[in-house]
């Protein structure tokens, strides 16, 4: 007897047209999304831009910056209905592997307190904090401080 596997979700090069799905999930999931521009530029820049599909539904998406033997993880965000159901572990595996391949030392990213589920997630993966970075995002009433994780890689 063999088995049938399901269809697996599938990395893809994010290209411009995935932008108005990016930017669905990037607005439902966020107070305050990134934009538009800032996913263009991301692509024009040619950061390491990946969305993460299952048939022709988008899951999730991440942005990574890698240079002088650093990673960036930028942006990493799972669609909300979808929250829960091991996509963003799959996704932050996939930024490991990559960031790995392109020569990254080290993984950094910022991550706001508030965010526990996104906290949470970076700790399973042996992320621990660096830094604080006071007012980095904006907030409801204010700002709210990012803290800054890193990994050894």
């Amino acid at each position: 007897m063999s088995a049938v596997l399901k269809d697996a979700p599938r990395l893809a090069r994010m290209q411009t047209g995935d932008l108005a799905a990016v930017l669905a999930i990037e607005n439902a999931v966020y107070t305050h999304p990134w934009t538009r521009g800032n996913f263009g530029d991301s692509l024009r820049a040619s950061y390491e831009c990946w969305t993460w599909r299952h048939d022709n539904e988008l899951l999730g998406y991440f942005v990574l910056l890698v240079a002088a033997g650093e990673g960036h993880l930028l942006n990493l965000s799972v669609a909300a209905a979808r929250h829960r159901a091991g996509h963003g572990s799959e996704l932050l595996k996939e930024v490991l592997v990559l960031a790995r391949h392109r020569g990254a030392q080290h993984l950094y990213l910022e991550v706001r307190p508030s965010n526990l589920a996104a906290k949470a997630l970076y700790s399973r993966f042996g992320f621990r904090q660096a830094a604080v970075r006071p007012g980095y995002y904006p907030a409801h009433g204010g700002r709210e401080d990012a803290l800054v994780l890193t990994l050894a890689l």
